[in-house]
């Protein structure tokens, strides 16, 4: 059982492939209208907008309504061209002919449908470059011309130094943000230091004793020197009461207050 579902899978896998590679077949009438779009191409929409490369030309057509376009389009070249979709065309052709030159050569072309429309790639050789013409119709009997532009290609040199440039961007600024994050985890450390500092010095000057001033000295002195002088007073007062009685200590009395007495002169 497990044989057979495995062979199913191979079967529907194989079919898958060869569906995707294969290119959808185009009935004889859709072949016709891309053989045709691609000699409208390559013969007519190119050659006519390379006319509008020139500086001149470009500014004179510029000062045309779209209306205005697609009736001289129509009327002087048989074209079927939407009027805003050709003066982006012309602005493309423009455009490009700084990067370019002027055209040299119309090169093949390779159409294919794309739905309602039918594109059409065309090879141009320029002066300074090639490029692509890019050429889209409309997918119906009126061969409308709805888009056109005019891309120059790239060597492999231009290919290579731009690419260059971007990994060096990018792995440039990829460094940056490191070398960024890296000095704010330093700063981290500095700063945690510097609070530990300040919470140390906090506590040395908290259990530092506080050193009086003076005039707070003095006044402690002069507050405990009277106290001190009473009772070296009583004490030699009580001494000299024992030694009048004849004992030898002061512990049958007791002193308990010294009054100075006032004497008259007379």
């Amino acid at each position: 059982m497990k044989k057979f579902f495995a062979l199913i899978c191979m079967i529907t896998c194989i079919f898958g492939l060869t569906a995707c590679g294969s290119e959808e077949t185009l009935t004889e009438y859709e072949q016709q209208k891309v053989d045709y779009a691609e000699q409208l191409a390559a013969q007519k929409v190119v050659p006519l907008l390379a006319n509008f490369m020139d500086d001149d030309a470009a500014q004179t057509f510029a000062e045309n309504t779209n209306e205005e376009i697609e009736y001289i389009f129509g009327n002087d070249y048989s074209m079927n061209v939407d009027g805003y979709a050709l003066a982006s065309a012309i602005e493309s052709y423009h455009s490009a002919a700084a990067d370019i030159g002027s055209i040299t050569a119309i090169g093949e072309a390779e159409g294919r449908i794309d739905d309602d429309q039918i594109i059409v790639y065309v090879q141009v050789e320029g002066e300074k470059k090639d490029a692509e013409a890019e050429v889209i119709f409309s997918n119906d009997m009126f061969m409308v011309l709805e888009s056109s532009a005019l891309n120059p290609m790239s060597s492999m040199g231009e290919l290579m130094m731009g690419a260059t440039l971007n990994t060096l961007v990018g792995m440039g600024t990829v460094f940056c943000v490191l070398i960024l994050i890296c000095l704010i985890i330093s700063c981290f450390g500095v700063f945690a230091k510097m609070q530990t500092g300040k919470k140390n010095q906090d506590e040395k000057e908290e259990k530092k004793p506080a050193v009086e001033s003076p005039a707070q000295q003095t006044a402690v002195l002069e507050a405990t020197a009277p106290q001190t002088d009473d009772l070296e007073l009583i004490a030699v007062i009580a001494a000299a009461i024992a030694a009048s009685e004849g004992k030898t200590s002061t512990d049958g009395f007791v002193v308990r207050s010294i009054r100075k007495v006032r004497r008259s002169r007379y």
